[in-house]
């Protein structure tokens, strides 16, 4: 009998990120995998790559919602012939306080993450959507969400708090963590690595960072939600919340407006009044002073939160690059490290990621499998270890 496939599902803002994987009792097999891109605008695009030749398919595509990419997914997938599933896992933005782990989707599951919007506004509604129109085409399938947050829960109460009244941490009102797949991930790839004094920098459209020891986090950039931290593609990152309430004294500026400075119109973006992608502003640098300005300021505000969680762990052993930029900008991982020789680290290479040093701090580049991890932990929930999981057809 073929191996179960489950089905992970990875929400951006205008995208839908997708993989299936075989799961067999050796480990999870990648048959395919892609994304729809530039949901809701013209020139959409479906990319679906095979697995194991790498066979590449690309087609336009007119989704006008997260609903729409996904159904165009299931009908892309029916065509190679991958119509029964066994389970289908969601990478999930927010899951609360008390969220540690995986759970299985249902209506108070739901609910739940219904009232987080707000929180998490760029993301969970999309999440919710592609939830809703899974369970609505294939209403029997078990659904699990993979919350993003639920890494950082180990957090010390310490690093999780603001220093605000107490009923607000009570509230809720808390450092939450995010990137927490990609870093679980990182993580079981590093094993015995990941002993010892570990930063990783997840640096992407939005980038955080997260302090660990001994593979168990002590620290994170990001806090109440996804725009705080380092600068971002679009997201300012931390601001001085003066700057915030004075513009809202000004005529026009009202919650709305703010939103939308400090998540699509700041960061790179807002600098370089050009561009939200580093592979274009690192093109431009040399002949654009204000893309190369902000390609600065991303490296100076990554190295800043390098240095200081690096304090929060009492030195460093080492430093791990993931996420888009940080897996192929080698320029901008090379112009973080620089200036870091004071913890021991070395230039990482503009051509290529560096081997540990073993006199200093090993600086490792290692390409972030999300959905690995998604689909690992949907199997587990489902079917507990060992378990010969059973697939259903979709309609």
């Amino acid at each position: 009998m073929n191996a179960p496939d489950v089905l992970c599902l990875n929400c951006g803002s205008s995208s839908l990120k997708f993989s299936l994987y075989a799961m067999q009792a050796a480990g999870e097999s990648l048959r395919h995998e892609g994304s729809v891109e530039g949901i809701g605008l013209e020139g959409g695009r479906l990319e679906i790559f095979d697995g194991i030749e790498k066979a590449h398919a690309e087609v336009s595509d007119g989704s006008s919602d997260h609903g729409a990419a996904l159904k165009r997914i299931l009908d892309a997938l029916r065509e190679r012939g991958c119509s029964t599933f066994a389970a289908a896992g969601h990478r999930v933005v927010h899951g609360g306080p008390d969220r540690s782990g995986p759970a299985r989707i249902d209506s108070l599951l739901l609910d739940e993450l219904r009232a987080r919007v707000p929180t998490a506004p760029l993301h969970l509604p999309q999440e919710l959507l592609v939830i809703d129109a899974m369970a609505d085409r294939w209403p029997d399938l078990p659904q699990v969400a993979c919350f993003d947050t639920a890494f950082h829960r180990r957090l010390p109460e310490a690093a999780q708090r603001f220093p605000l009244p107490r009923k607000l941490f009570d509230d809720g009102v808390r450092r939450y963590g995010y990137h927490g797949l990609s870093y679980e991930f990182v993580v079981e790839t590093l094993a015995e690595a990941s002993r010892g004094r570990v930063i990783i920098a997840h640096l992407g459209h939005g980038s955080s960072l997260v302090a660990l020891q001994d593979g168990r986090p002590v620290d994170t950039t990001m806090g109440f939600t996804p725009t705080g931290g380092v600068m971002m593609a679009t997201r300012s990152g931390d601001l001085d919340p003066g700057v915030l309430l004075q513009l809202l004294r000004r005529p026009g500026w009202d919650r709305e407006r703010i939103d939308r400075l400090v998540n699509r119109e700041a960061g790179l973006l807002g600098v370089s009044g050009s561009s939200a992608d580093m592979r274009r502003l690192l093109e431009l640098r040399r002949s654009d002073a204000r893309a190369d300005q902000a390609v600065s300021m991303f490296c100076r505000s990554v190295r800043k939160a390098i240095g200081a969680l690096a304090s929060e762990l009492g030195g460093l052993d080492l430093l791990v690059f993931t996420g888009g930029i940080g897996e192929r900008a080698a320029p901008v991982r090379d112009e973080i490290c620089r200036g870091l020789a004071y913890l021991g680290v070395r230039s990482s290479g503009a051509e290529a990621p560096a081997d540990p040093d073993r006199t200093g701090v090993g600086v490792r580049v290692i390409e972030t499998q999300e959905n690995r991890i998604i689909a690992r932990r949907t199997w587990s929930l489902v079917f507990g270890p060992g378990a010969q999981g059973t697939s259903a057809a979709l309609p």
